[in-house]
């Protein structure tokens, strides 16, 4: 479907509506849930992959480092619906000096195309995550059109006339310490200097004074710098930032020299590559609760899972307005989506990122349909879109 045309076959949804179709395969409804804190107002896209015409993918602002709201992302990109994504990089209260990137933690595949991988666990925003679980931790649809929760590793090398160093980051806020990261055009023009700070233990320990910087273009070395650097990186360039031990065997590179950067993600659980994957973390495996979850903090939350082998998405956003912002736990989210059908869910950011937008009969562009806790509605790293072609 192109954006800003009707939907076919579609009821009109509204702000408040109740339920209704938004095209064939993807529906909307919204309903109250009792949890402990008070009743809740939830919202609900069920999107049928096994429908043709559909398909989800990533939204994002367009590069790495930013942020966008969710309905200005989904009328970028055409989508007929969406929600928030992954946790990300908000604020920089502990670098005093350094820029909060809008990056995202975990893991980014848009339409088949590898953004980012997932920053150390110590480095990662949001609230503490379930025993068990990890920032390389997806949600994502492969190219068989089935959903999976996974994990994405990055595996890479730098090839050098001296040797291979290993990859460990790519288009990330944060790097694992002693180690060398990759950026690419993908992650726009924000600073790299917050990919220096914190440590594998501590996100707010102090930046790292230990830094070095080179430039490739066409397989060769063609600028060094000794401190992180920022601007937009021309497509086909790579820059390769080291800290401490990573900036040493960055400063043996010289100018001319043939480097080569292999990277690629690894799933743990799917030889099928995926059309798109974000971040978050797993709530609910085979039908049953994870061990651990959080029963005690509740909040606005956004979560998806999947039923029928994948087939069948369940995207879920609390409401933010005032009546029902006691919201849920995280143990009482993962509870809600089992009694919705869902075998396999996950978590996705929320408080002020909850947000579930859709585009109905006639509208050229979409609409909030939950209330977000903050207003104008909160800029985020990525989402969930959800599509549709006739």
């Amino acid at each position: 479907m192109l954006a800003g045309a009707a939907l076919a076959g579609a009821a009109p949804a509204g702000a408040m509506s109740g339920t209704g179709q938004l095209a064939s395969g993807v529906t909307y409804r919204q309903f109250d849930v009792p949890a402990a804190k008070g009743t809740v107002h939830a919202h609900l896209l069920t999107v049928d992959l096994t429908n043709p015409h559909v398909h989800v993918d990533l939204l994002h602002p367009g590069t790495v480092a930013a942020r966008s709201p969710v309905s200005t992302m989904a009328d970028a990109a055409g989508a007929v619906a969406g929600v928030n994504g992954d946790f990300f990089n908000i604020t920089e209260t502990q670098h005093p000096g350094v820029e909060a990137t809008g990056a995202s933690v975990g893991p980014a595949i848009a339409d088949g195309r590898l953004l980012k991988a997932a920053v150390p666990k110590a480095q990662r925003f949001g609230p503490s995550l379930p025993p068990g679980t990890d920032t390389t931790d997806v949600f994502g649809v492969g190219m068989d059109r089935r959903a999976r929760l996974d994990r994405l590793t990055l595996v890479g090398t730098v090839r050098t006339p001296a040797g291979n160093l290993a990859l460990r980051g790519l288009n990330q806020y944060a790097l694992a310490q002693d180690s060398i990261g990759a950026y690419t055009a993908a992650w726009g023009s924000a600073s790299r200097k917050r990919a220096t700070c914190g440590s594998d233990t501590n996100r707010a320990a102090e930046c790292s004074t230990d830094t070095y910087e080179v430039r490739i273009r066409g397989g060769k070395v063609v600028a060094t710098s000794t401190s992180p650097g920022s601007g937009a990186i021309t497509s086909g360039t790579t820059v390769l930032l080291g800290r401490e031990a990573g900036a040493d065997k960055l400063r043996d590179l010289t100018a001319g020299e043939r480097v080569t950067v292999r990277k690629q993600m690894v799933a743990s659980a799917s030889r099928v590559p995926y059309r798109f994957a974000v971040g978050g973390y797993p709530v609910l495996r085979g039908g049953e609760p994870l061990a651990g979850l959080n029963d005690t903090t509740a909040a606005v939350r956004t979560a998806v899972g999947y039923a029928s082998g994948g087939h069948k998405l369940l995207l879920l956003a609390l409401d933010g307005a005032v009546a029902y912002r006691s919201g849920m736990t995280i143990a009482e989210v993962a509870d809600e989506m089992r009694e919705l059908g869902a075998i396999d869910a996950f978590s996705l950011d929320g408080g002020g990122s909850t947000t579930l937008v859709a585009r109905t009969a006639g509208d050229k562009t979409v609409s909030v349909l939950n209330h977000p806790t903050e207003s104008p509605e909160r800029a985020v790293a990525n989402g969930i879109g959800v599509f549709w072609k006739p």
